[in-house]
């Protein structure tokens, strides 16, 4: 009888085939790009037709458009990357938007635009993904936020969506986890990504904003997308084969930090 360890031993580290939404520009694109530089097929999902050019020249990607936020997009986008590939072992979730608003001011369009993408839009494509990934006892990873853990003033919707998807990704976790299927969220803390760069455009001095920023994370700056890359890739893997159910912090320290205490730099 083979053992466990054997098993796994066997496996290929790295997913041969994952389907990556968001893929068009931060994050999902950071991860699309280093994804393919491993050598893995990847199927590059957004709503944006800048999916199309942003992944032009690279061999082994499939470019596809549509809306997470849209079932029949995201089985669209499964059935395509099964035509093409003829395999789908990992889901890297990324399509996310950001709007402000309380709880008492939120209106109903906002809040249905941020649940519809950040939330329907991962059950959708898990949904669609579920019986290829399970078939391969693959992998799922939400891209959450420190708004997963936490909040901050005047984000009701957001931060309800991303504490959903740690709650989708968990109930996924239990459920295929007899399967050797593993689902998991990263939560990262603030982002250089367009998105970013839009809210912080907002501002009446942007400058200001992103001095805060930096000084928010005790390693004194925000990351980059594809640092974020590289640990969902890790929870993608078969390095990652025990992790199931967990929400991995790559916050630069932000949420460890107790508020309010001064910093003092050593020279």
């Amino acid at each position: 009888m083979i053992s466990m360890t054997e098993r796994i031993a066997g496996m290929n580290e790295s997913p041969t085939t994952i389907l990556v939404s968001g893929a068009a520009s931060g994050i999902g694109r950071a991860i699309a790009e280093r994804a393919l530089d491993q050598g893995v097929q990847v199927a590059c999902f957004d709503q944006s037709d800048e999916v199309e050019d942003a992944f032009a020249d690279r061999p082994g990607a499939l470019r596809l458009i549509g809306d997470v936020a849209r079932g029949e997009d995201c089985e669209a986008a499964v059935a395509r990357t099964l035509d093409s590939f003829g395999t789908l072992d990992g889901l890297s979730h990324n399509a996310g938007i950001q709007r402000y608003g309380s709880a008492q001011n939120t209106s109903d369009e906002i809040w249905n635009e941020v649940i519809s993408v950040n939330l329907t839009g991962a059950f959708n494509l898990a949904r669609a993904a579920l019986p290829a990934i399970r078939e391969n006892r693959g992998s799922l990873v939400f891209m959450g936020s420190v708004q997963s853990l936490a909040s901050q003033q005047n984000v009701a919707a957001y931060t309800a969506s991303k504490h959903g998807l740690l709650g989708l990704s968990r109930s996924i976790a239990m459920d295929f986890a007899i399967e050797g299927v593993r689902s998991n969220v990263v939560a990262p803390g603030a982002v250089k990504t367009p998105m970013l760069d839009w809210a912080v455009s907002l501002a009446d001095d942007p400058s200001e904003v992103w001095s805060t920023l930096n000084a928010m994370h005790p390693l004194g700056r925000v990351a980059g997308p594809e640092e974020i890359a590289e640990v969902a890739l890790f929870l993608l893997s078969r390095k990652a084969s025990f992790v199931n159910g967990e929400v991995v912090r790559v916050d630069g320290g932000l949420l460890s930090q107790i508020a309010g205490t001064p910093r003092k730099v050593e020279a």
